[in-house]
């Protein structure tokens, strides 16, 4: 049995850009405190798992005075799940209004894995609506209601670049660690595959670009489609040799076969 871990954000869709990043700024907009997060601030939140945490970041105690925000734990933390909350329904808005569309490759993998009897899944630190809303839209809702496993927000104590999601994967796919491919986008989840003991392909985004993926089987600038978007190959350590584009076959390679 063979199958792929899909992380979400910057892999199934371009989100962090386009979806995430206007989503926090609405929300502080919104609850009137003083953030707005430019692309380049952005992109050094992503180094944060997950989007309570990089709102939590802007906490310091000085922020919390100034701004006369709940000080006492319990407070912060029902603070943090009101903005979180509000953010994940302004970003599946976007995701339904059809602003955010898959990445090259995706529907297609998706589809030719499925139909080849590939189990498939979905672990993502970001909140479960939003994982679920983009899946739908990058897959088809058909696809995506066939996904043996979706794991996504705080369903393992500790988020990417810890290994717990991968784990957690893996124990519900039911498949052989040396079966399992990831497909990630940034060095948190590389390293949060590796340390499960799983094989990653990485496809880089604008954020992830410049990280360091030495440890990839194979790093790529997209999947890539026939016909659309080329796939160009940044670095390869496994026995595929991808043209335009990553086919099934490309990844069985990545796993060895």
């Amino acid at each position: 049995m063979s199958a792929i871990i899909f992380d979400c954000d910057g892999v199934l869709a371009d989100t962090e850009r386009y979806g995430h990043l206007p989503a926090f700024n609405q929300t502080f907009a919104e609850v009137g405190v003083p953030l707005q997060w430019s692309e380049e601030e952005y992109g050094r939140k992503l180094e944060i798992a997950g989007g309570k945490e990089r709102m939590a970041s802007e906490l310091t105690p000085e922020f919390v005075r100034a701004h006369h925000l709940p000080a006492d734990p319990e407070g912060r933390a029902a603070l943090l799940g009101a903005w979180h909350k509000r953010k994940t329904q302004i970003y599946t808005e976007m995701v339904a209004a059809g602003k955010l569309p898959p990445r090259p490759g995706i529907r297609r993998i998706i589809g030719e894995a499925q139909d080849a009897g590939w189990r498939l899944a979905v672990a993502s630190t970001s909140a479960e609506p939003s994982v679920r809303a983009i899946l739908e839209q990058a897959a088809g809702p058909e696809r995506a209601a066939r996904f043996d496993v979706l794991l996504a927000g705080d369903c393992v104590p500790r988020k990417k670049p810890a290994p717990d999601i991968y784990l957690l994967a893996l124990e519900k796919l039911g498949a052989a660690p040396d079966r399992v491919l990831v497909i990630e986008d940034s060095r948190n989840g590389l390293e949060a595959a590796r340390g499960a003991g799983l094989r990653c392909l990485i496809t880089v985004n604008g954020y992830t670009s410049y990280e360091d993926f030495s440890e990839a089987v194979l790093v790529v600038s997209s999947l890539g489609d026939p016909g659309g978007e080329r796939s160009v190959v940044i670095g390869n350590r496994s026995s595929s040799r991808p043209g335009d584009f990553v086919a099934l076959t490309d990844l069985e390679a990545c796993l060895g076969g």
